[in-house]
């Protein structure tokens, strides 16, 4: 067993290094313990092979993190090595890594790893098949798919994920999935907190429950309490109800919504939609409530119903839902109207009940009664309370009750100031087929005046009379026949006869003006109204590049034919700015060099051109047969042509492909495949490009990750 320890006692100082390399990165890794050295400068030029024993793994150490191996590849002048088999880092008593292999550089204090990684810290665990480990930003991130246990809150899926250690912090890009204790959310964005478990979702994301699903491209939710909020283009789908609204509470504890501004809920089973600016759902209790504008829409085959009212609730399973409308209730359909203190509707029984309640009462006592409304084509009826009762499956109105101080009346058709007038205790009414009013019984101490004409429609007087009960007919909303039983006076006298008094019965209240005859006119007496500001979330700030301007920068210090293999110059496995394209194989096209500025001025440019009616295009070849492979170029101009990644040989085939059309702004393209096997190496192709093309080419790079 041989026991190595490098101690380095003195400080490298490279010429140029940036500033913000501080004393501690560039400490030297040192080596506690390995089992065999080796030193292999045929296949490890300058680096030493560090094997474990029966014994032990292989322990290196730097600035404060451990790592353990069963092989390393030591490069002690670049200050970087290479960990084989069964790697463990650890960093401190909060994070653990494991992997087959890893890469660090303790110049730059980067690290990668691939084969089965797996970061553990106090409340969460990641896992992928690569990862990227920033030291110094403490910072670790993966793009090729991977997934984060966490324990309250279940795992997570994404595409590309990032975790910020330092502020305990995940954030997940493309098909991100949380599956956890029920409920399963799915987004483009998530920003998600390790220790207090809560999520900001951004882009299309739905969170589904058993009994439940809401769909957000704005939200945030608490992933212990199962609460949250939901905001742009949002939607909670109950059962059988849709609830939409600018922004969106729920509770799928308690099953439970809130809804501010713009509100809409549709009843699929029943055909209504309810709108308005503030509302609460209980989907365990079948209820709904609604204020602010609120309005509910029965939709019906060829006319709907329209219920309004300061506040409305409904409900109830579907085949017994109740919905009460109080304060203000009004009721419109184009045939039949209705205004009262409260309106109550049973889809059951088919009753819709309209009540004034005593505190409306006037102060006055010769003032009128403001009475429950109804007004049917050219009838207006009142009464303490009124009963509309229909076919709910018909949908078609069936009769009518007044309860108390029943008054029907309708203006004559030709008088200015003429009225008929019944009045009574309680008045049965029946509609026919179209929903107008057929047959009115006024029943109990009844009283009438009607206007009397003759065929040619002249005034023969008015009839005035009390009786036991009056009978009568309508026909287009006009008096066809009327019948009086038990009769106890009545007098025809012509118009002149009568006095101004005499031509209205007690408690006349013509109520013309209050009628709705279009939807809008049931908020005409509403006051005005400011819907709520609501203080959302921020917009999705896109995830930083990995691989930014700085981190490249640190990456300089690093062994460059090792870090994360981002391999360089003559080893022709990254095309590094400025291209040299005109080393590229060229088929039927044309490189003219330095034709136009670079998108970052302090270059030039190169320019592709077709030379024949044929497509053209230029390869690059790479000597790796496996591996991930990233390919980025910058490309303008104008035309239409293909970025490829494809095998050499053996028919090309190609993994990956983009077509892009060219426009006169710079834009970065990148591709990225996978090759797992095979005998035949990856090469970039830029083809597609014909003779009147004009393909402006800069900054073309090829990043290969060991598979």
């Amino acid at each position: 067993m041989i026991r190595i320890k490098f101690i380095y006692t003195f400080i490298i100082f490279f010429f140029g290094i940036s500033t913000f390399l501080t004393a501690q990165d560039k400490k030297k890794i040192s080596i506690e313990y390995a089992g065999r050295l080796n030193v292999d400068e045929e296949n490890y030029p300058g680096a030493k092979v560090l094997t474990r024993n029966s014994m032990q793994q292989v322990h290196i150490a730097h600035a404060g993190s451990n790592m353990w191996c069963d092989k390393a590849i030591y490069y002690s002048g670049d200050n970087f090595v290479e960990a084989y088999g069964n790697v463990i880092v650890k960093q401190g008593d909060t994070i653990t890594m494991t992997s087959k292999y890893v890469e660090y550089s303790g110049s730059s204090q980067l690290a990668f790893a691939s084969g089965e990684v797996v970061l553990k810290s106090p409340n969460s665990t990641i896992s992928s098949d690569t990862l990227y480990f920033d030291r110094v930003k403490q910072q670790s991130f993966y793009k090729s798919g991977g997934n984060v246990v966490k324990d309250s809150s279940g795992t997570i899926t994404s595409k590309i994920g990032r975790y910020y250690m330092k502020d305990k912090k995940f954030q997940f890009v493309d098909d991100v999935v949380l599956t956890g204790d029920g409920t399963v959310v799915n987004s483009n964005y998530f920003d998600f907190y390790e220790d207090t478990g809560l999520a900001y979702l951004f882009g299309p994301s739905t969170i589904t429950t058993e009994d439940s699903k809401t769909y957000c491209e704005k939200g945030f939710y608490d992933t212990k309490n199962k609460t949250g909020y939901a905001l742009k283009d949002s939607k909670i789908y109950y059962d059988d109800r849709i609830i939409e609204g600018d922004s969106l509470y729920f509770d799928n504890t308690k099953s439970f919504a809130s809804a501010t501004n713009n509100i809409k809920i549709t009843d699929t089973i029943n055909k209504s939609i309810v709108t308005g600016h503030y509302a609460e759902v209980f989907r365990a209790k079948d209820s709904l409530f609604i204020t602010k504008r609120a309005l509910v829409t029965t939709v019906q085959e060829k006319d709907s119903v329209y219920l309004h009212a300061d506040k409305i609730m409904v409900t109830g399973k579907p085949e017994n839902r109740i919905t009460r409308a109080y304060y203000n209730a009004k009721l419109f359909k184009t045939d039949i109207s209705a205004k009262a203190d409260s309106i109550h509707a049973n889809q059951n029984t088919g009753i819709t009940e309209l009540i004034n309640l005593d505190r409306f009462a006037p102060t006055d006592a010769f003032s009128t009664k403001r009475r429950p409304i109804l007004w049917n084509n050219a009838n207006q009826m009142t009464g303490d309370t009124i009963h509309l009762i229909s076919n709910s499956k018909t949908e078609k109105l069936d009769s009518l009750r007044v309860f108390n101080n029943a008054f029907i009346i309708s203006k004559d058709t030709i008088s200015e100031n003429g009225y008929n007038q019944i009045f009574g205790i309680t008045l049965v009414g029946l509609f026919n087929d179209a929903n107008e009013l057929r047959e009115v019984n006024i029943n109990k101490n009844a009283e009438s005046i009607f206007y009397t004409r003759d065929e040619n429609q002249e005034l023969i007087g008015i009839d005035k009379a009390k009786s036991g009960s009056i009978k009568m007919l309508f026909a287009n909303s006009d008096i066809e026949e009327y019948t009086r039983l038990n009769t106890v006076d009545g007098t025809l006298f012509p118009e002149k006869d009568y006095q101004e008094k005499d031509k209205f019965l007690k408690g006349f209240d013509w109520r013309e003006d209050e009628r709705p005859l279009s939807v809008d006119d049931l908020f005409k007496e509403d006051k005005p109204f400011e819907l709520t500001v609501i203080k959302g979330l921020e917009d999705y700030v896109p995830q930083e590049n990995f691989f930014d301007e700085e981190l490249l920068e640190r990456m300089k210090y690093s062994r460059k034919e090792h870090v994360f293999k981002l391999i360089v110059g003559d080893k022709n496995n990254v095309i590094q700015s400025p291209s040299e394209f005109n080393k590229w194989q060229k088929i039927k096209v044309k490189i003219i060099s330095n034709t136009e500025g670079s998108p970052k001025k302090k270059h030039t440019a190169d320019k592709v051109i077709g030379l024949t009616s044929e497509n053209g295009y230029i390869v690059h070849d790479t000597n790796k047969k496996t591996g991930v492979f990233k390919f980025c170029i910058w490309l303008k101009g104008s035309g239409n042509i293909d970025i490829n990644l494809q095998e050499k040989g053996n028919n090309y085939p190609v993994y990956e492909k983009l077509n892009i059309e060219l426009t006169n702004t710079w834009k970065k393209y990148e591709i990225e495949t996978t090759k797992k096997g095979g005998k035949n190496q990856i090469r970039c192709v830029i083809s597609n490009i014909q003779k009147d093309d004009n393909v402006f080419l800069w900054n073309a790079q090829l990043y290969v990750i060991p598979y």
